[in-house]
């Protein structure tokens, strides 16, 4: 059975070093990143922002990236820093000819998490997941809510001042971003799923209409021939978890039938977190942590619909 989660404050502004940034500047940046990822930069604007994915040519996830451009000639990749490094130096060996070159930039930026009202105080107005606002030398993206609550990505020069606003905790911000069902993949991870495993294709992560990219074959196969075993759902459970552990059915001792991808200690008690798990196990709502034997976990509603048609 499906519950409805006890909804928490997401509503301030917090840092977030555990995100870093690469950036791509060059006349061939958009190009180069729309042959490598699985989203669009050739058509991204200016007041755009993607959600994407870069795969093993097996479409397995190695990274997955908000993008955006502060020009025409200069995108950053907002990623975890776990992976920034060797993502980094795996993209550079495709630039080849193309004139673009990719730095780690996480130190010339701040990134801060805001959530709730203080996000009219960056750039007031109405916005959708994925949109971008330029305010002053800042970048302001919209991401997906959480419990309701809109939540936004601010980021700004290092040295620039941090928005006003009530803290929030890393910890509230954690938690809001398990709730948003929109995951960030880290290093525990790497190579684990492909990007519908992460209901990647429902929150605008995967374009299906664009050209080739490493994996682009595996991914749209398992979209359109229906041989997608997998998504991704939110549970809650009363012990500790982390990314990586096992998840499996209470009938089956042999083998798991999923994956912890993210999690976030829920101040009431307890753990939510990001599963990616097969349909069938989902189905059946009878997942355990660590082992057959191991604690309940509680299926939670996703904030979003998955589609059934792209």
């Amino acid at each position: 059975m499906i519950i409805q989660r006890m909804t928490t404050e997401f509503r301030g502004v917090a840092p977030l070093p555990w995100l870093g940034v690469i950036r791509v500047e060059g006349d061939d940046a958009a190009k180069f990143l729309h042959g490598q990822l699985t989203q669009d930069f050739s058509l991204l604007g200016l007041s755009e922002a993607r959600l994407a994915a870069f795969c093993s040519p097996k479409g397995r996830m190695l990274a997955s990236f908000i993008g955006f451009k502060r020009s025409p000639t200069d995108i950053l990749l907002v990623c975890s820093r776990d992976l920034l490094p060797g993502t980094l130096k795996r993209l550079s060996m495709f630039v080849m000819r193309a004139k673009a070159k990719l730095t780690d930039a996480s130190a010339d930026f701040a990134l801060y998490g805001v959530a709730g009202d203080d996000i009219e105080t960056i750039a007031p107005g109405p916005r959708q997941a994925w949109s971008k606002s330029q305010a002053g030398a800042g970048s302001l993206v919209a991401l997906y809510p959480a419990d309701g609550v809109a939540r936004a990505l601010w980021v700004v020069p290092d040295g620039e001042p941090a928005p006003i606003g009530p803290s929030l905790s890393p910890e509230q911000w954690a938690l809001g971003e398990v709730r948003s069902g929109v995951a960030t993949l880290t290093a525990p991870n790497v190579e684990a799923f492909v990007p519908q495993m992460l209901n990647y294709e429902s929150v605008g992560g995967v374009n299906f209409k664009k050209g080739c990219y490493p994996g682009q074959e595996v991914v749209a196969r398992s979209q359109f021939r229906g041989t997608l075993k997998r998504r991704a759902c939110l549970v809650h459970c009363d012990e500790p978890m982390a990314a990586g552990d096992e998840v499996f059915q209470a009938s089956d001792t042999d083998q798991p039938c999923g994956t912890v991808v993210q999690v976030a200690a829920v101040p009431q008690g307890g753990y939510d977190a990001i599963v990616s798990a097969q349909v069938s196990a989902i189905e059946a709502d009878h997942l355990r942590h660590g082992s057959a034997e191991g604690p309940a976990l509680t299926l939670l509603a996703l904030p979003y619909p998955l589609l059934s048609d792209i």
